[in-house]
């Protein structure tokens, strides 16, 4: 059962937020339920056009009517935003804050704005196409409702995974996060690949992006595992098996591994900065 609209103020209008309304306005959520504050007008008007959700350059005034309030603003500008909330919106330690914030612990966001319902989300890019990975994490001060609510935003613009705790956000983060860039990284060298065996860019691009789009497809419709789905593609001595020797013999299980923890040490280092 969809839980019932929620007045929702989303605190910086980047594209993250911008994917968010989107898919929620467009999956049939009330736009005038949405009000987008940000500093500078042309992303809010565009929003406006795009959505007819509500805008406006104050945050006070979008966070003042609303009963879910969610910071996407960077890191670094997250006290200045949280600090200005506490001191002008009384009720604020009665809404239901989501933060979409890299980095930033949901202890932290205690000790910024004197509330105990605090949901971490970590969405992904491809949330700008339907396609997104989050992960969620909470604490006990939440309600079922609470987690419903926001598991019923962020399903609006792809999948949604609850972890235990924020370790886990940050090793989810690595891999879902950071993740797509791993995957168009790995595609890129396959297009100059192609191209350097006589294919034209335009031509190399559109075979490996389809390509990769129909393998994630066959991997999200299969209930093989990664490794089977491969051996099915894979006959012994032909050109595939070549091709795959070579991946082995570059360790490519190390190299996943090796960038997986990178991402989540760099993660942790940025808990410890904000």
């Amino acid at each position: 059962m969809t839980p019932q609209p929620r007045m929702i103020a989303f605190i910086g209008a980047g594209n993250m937020t911008q994917s968010i309304v989107g898919g929620m306005v467009q999956s049939g959520y009330p736009a005038n339920y949405i009000t987008v504050s940000n500093p500078s007008t042309d992303k809010l008007e565009r929003l406006q056009q795009q959505f007819g959700v509500n805008i406006t350059p104050n945050n006070i005034d979008a966070v003042a009517t609303a009963d879910v309030v969610v910071l996407a603003v960077k890191p670094q500008l997250m006290a200045t935003v949280c600090e200005q909330l506490k001191a002008e919106v009384p009720d604020l330690g009665d809404k239901l804050i989501i933060s979409i914030a890299a980095g930033i612990r949901i202890t932290k966001y205690q000790d910024y704005l004197g509330a105990s319902r605090i949901i971490r989300v970590m969405p992904n890019t491809p949330s700008l196409v339907g396609q997104g990975m989050t992960g969620l994490v909470t604490h006990a001060a939440t309600t079922d409702a609470d987690r419903d609510f926001a598991s019923s935003i962020f399903n609006r613009v792809g999948k949604t995974l609850w972890v235990d705790d924020e370790d886990q956000i940050d090793i989810l983060s690595a891999l879902a996060g950071s993740g797509p860039a791993y995957f168009f990284e790995f595609m890129a060298s396959l297009q100059k690949a192609a191209v350097a065996l006589g294919f034209n860019a335009e031509q190399a691009r559109i075979l490996v992006n389809q390509t990769a789009l129909g393998a994630a497809a066959m991997a999200t419709a299969s209930e093989l595992e990664l490794p089977d789905l491969r051996a099915q593609v894979t006959s012994k001595g032909g050109s595939t098996a070549k091709g795959i020797d070579v991946y082995q013999a570059a360790d490519i299980d190390f190299i996943s591994a090796e960038a997986l923890h990178a991402a989540v040490k760099r993660n942790q280092e940025m808990a410890k900065l904000f």
